[in-house]
């Protein structure tokens, strides 16, 4: 035989695979080993889409460290190397699809799990969990009656690896130096404990030594305004390699206290890894036939496009995703067509890093000093007036023409505590930026980090605050797959701004517009985004400095660094958001419902309550708000008829409807919903 038609077969398995790689170097899927599949949501029948089944399994890959497509994760250079001189990584996945893919839209929506957990569940009418196929009430959802394939992976190291109950985690290689020795380094733990019994804490990496305590440094603090106080090596020990304690054993740590550790570690993971998974996992699903030994792609000839869902860190990831150019694939291809992003706003993650703990979000007194909040904040290009860099998260993909069209939706609460405002103003803080024609904005406004509970406080001083943007966000996530497969133009933005003066400083109270409440406390407290100095290695991904600022009174503290400006939207007289996408609830108020929230004395107040919004009800009757001097009218005063109150929560639906920010197949639901939360309530009367 000839070699001609051995060349031409071999020729003929690469386009099959639709694997157009050059030699054995190029990023990819390796390989997919299906573990389940079977039927999904109990054989439900949706329409003339048919039944769906769900596939579980782990896919592995590959990536050439020397690819200008991976070079810029931090640590592959000196990670293990496969006989083809590539590193390699497995993950979990999870896909629910039509059965019959014919009959589906030829569409993904993909979630990049949080912490390992699908969020998806409220976005798709409670039709979620991390086993969405096994729910009894299946017709109800969003997605699947529409067609949509729904794909999940794992992305993020600190999910752990145990992926029992259908948690997606993935396997990254560990770094180290070129002669096989351990890599070690300083690497920080910030503490806060959520009970008084906790009597030892697991560190994300392994210490270099137990013995060498003198390295290490563990201090406390009650408020994030406190000078931290150094425990003595008398008064903690490594319990091992990957967990401390405080003396004499069985010490608890204190609740709600504030601790630092910080420590020499060793064997980084390759973290940043988990954006190239991400990349060619969605790659492979849309562009290959079949892994290298032949598995089909059980979605191989589907998918037209991508679409992400994501909720709060994953929207952190695809920040950072964007910003490094991963939604261009190895062979030039884009990878998402549209991201729809909630509760992600202007930080990236604690990621590609050496010794980097993805799990860990910034708040005003939650897991400071992690490299999260760093510039650039905006997609488009900004110049950092206190660096003198240059730069926008969309740069790469604009030059490549690879960018995904961005729907960024976030809460008040990301104004609050993660300076949002700094994702559509100059890093100055001196004026709005326009629109970029590839991303559009909103704020649900007056909304806290997700959907509160409007019956209980926690650890904060008021009630949850319970609205709820899923609705909205359906909307608009129909109106990005409109954008991106038809060309309409979604909703225009709905954020505050300085030109109509809704953007503002937190204080004083009177400027920002917050209504004096009797019993609710307002101090203006917001997160404070620092130029922190993390060393003169920091941006080839080595911390230096550990712990990487001085153990001064952390909040407002210039000496921890330079500032950069932030805001947060004017409220009304009610102290309701003025600016955004405003939910029924907010149309017609019943309550004033606040992004922020403040820790009670009980637990550490009145620092900030972290992601926690509020919901402070308006007095019941006029005598009432008399009584207790509440400057806010009253429900009856507002709504003198239960008729009135009525008709007013149809108009505000339908105006949300007519602007494409509320499906008509939510509106009834809205409106039922208002109802009976608002008559049980017994805040307006029953009756005329």
């Amino acid at each position: 035989m000839n070699a001609k038609p051995m060349v031409l077969r071999a020729a003929c398995a690469l386009a099959v695979t639709g694997m157009a790689f050059t030699g054995v170097a190029e990023a990819r899927i390796t390989k997919i080993e299906i573990t389940s599949r079977g039927p999904a949501f109990g054989g439900a029948i949706f329409g003339s889409v048919g039944a769906y089944e769900r596939i579980v399994g782990v896919a592995s890959g590959e990536l050439n460290p020397g690819s200008s497509s991976n070079n810029m994760i931090v640590d592959i250079a000196l990670a293990p190397r496969n006989a083809r001189g590539n590193v390699e990584y497995k993950f979990d996945f999870y896909m629910l699809k039509p059965l019959d893919l014919s009959k589906g839209n030829h569409r993904v929506m993909y979630e990049p799990p949080n912490r390992g957990g699908k969020q998806f569940g409220g976005f798709n009418r409670s039709t979620g969990g991390n086993d969405p196929s096994s729910t009894t009430n299946p017709l109800d959802q969003f997605l699947a009656p529409r067609g949509y394939t729904m794909v999940f992976s794992g992305w993020d190291y600190a999910a752990g690896t145990n992926n029992a109950n259908f948690n997606s985690t993935i396997t990254l290689p560990v770094a180290k130096n070129p002669d096989g020795s351990s890599i070690t380094g300083p690497s920080y733990e910030y503490i806060v404990m959520g009970n008084a019994t906790t009597t030892s804490y697991t560190l994300s990496y392994a210490a270099a030594s137990t013995t060498d305590k003198a390295s290490a440094k563990l201090t406390t603090r009650k408020h994030i305004d406190d000078t931290p106080t150094v425990i003595p090596a008398t008064g903690w020990d490594y319990v091992d390699a990957t967990h401390i304690k405080l003396l004499p054993d069985g010490t608890a740590f204190n609740a709600n206290d504030i601790y630092e550790f910080s420590y020499t570690a060793k064997d980084p993971t390759v973290n940043g890894i988990g954006m190239a998974a991400v990349r060619d996992w969605n790659s492979f699903l849309r562009n290959a036939a079949a892994d290298d030994s032949g598995t089909a792609n059980p979605l191989a000839g589907d998918v037209k496009y991508i679409y992400t869902y994501v909720l709060s860190q994953p929207g952190r990831l695809l920040n950072d995703f964007r910003y490094y150019g991963f939604n261009q694939d190895e062979g030039g291809r884009k990878v998402f067509d549209g991201m729809l992003q909630w509760i992600a706003a202007a930080d990236g993650l604690n990621l590609n890093l050496r010794f980097s703990q993805p799990g860990r979000t910034q708040r005003n007194r939650q897991d400071q000093l992690y490299a999260e909040g760093l510039f650039p904040f905006a997609h488009q290009s900004t110049t950092d007036p206190l660096t003198g860099k240059t730069a926008g998260r969309y740069d790469r993909c604009l030059a490549t023409n690879t960018c995904p069209l961005g729907m960024e939706i976030y809460s008040a609460n990301e104004y609050w505590v993660k300076a949002a405002s700094l994702f559509h103003t100059d890093p100055g803080g001196t004026v709005d930026l326009p629109d970029p024609t590839y991303a559009r904005y909103y704020l649900m406004a007056s909304n806290q980090h997700g959907t509160g509970n409007g019956t209980s406080k926690g650890s904060c001083q008021q009630l949850g605050n319970p609205l709820n943007a899923t609705p909205a966000q359906r909307a608009l996530f129909v109106a990005l797959d409109e954008w991106a497969s038809q060309g309409i133009p979604p909703p225009p933005s709905m954020i505050p701004r300085f030109s109509d003066n809704t953007l503002v400083p937190a204080m004083p109270q009177s400027g920002m517009g917050f209504p004096v409440i009797p019993g609710v406390q307002y101090t203006g407290l917001k997160s404070t985004r620092y130029l922190l100095n993390y060393g003169p290695d920091f941006d080839k991904g080595v911390m230096s400095i550990n712990p990487p600022v001085t153990t001064t009174p952390f909040f407002d503290n210039p000496a921890n660094g330079k500032i950069y400006p932030s805001f947060v939207p004017r409220t009304d007289a009610d102290g309701n958001d003025i600016a955004g996408v405003k939910l029924p609830d907010l149309l017609v108020p019943t309550a004033t419902y606040t992004g922020w929230s403040l820790r009670a004395s009980a637990n550490g107040g009145p620092d900030g309550c972290e992601g926690s919004g509020q919901m402070i009800p308006f007095p019941a009757t006029k005598a009432a708000r008399l009584a207790s001097g509440d400057p806010r009218l009253s429900v009856e005063e507002r709504y003198p008829t239960f008729s009135q109150y009525l008709y007013a929560r149809m108009n505000a639906i339908n105006g949300l409807v007519e602007k494409r920010l509320l499906l008509d197949e939510d509106g009834f639901n809205e409106f039922t919903r208002g109802l009976q939360a608002v008559t049980s309530s017994g805040l307006v009367p029953k009756a005329d």
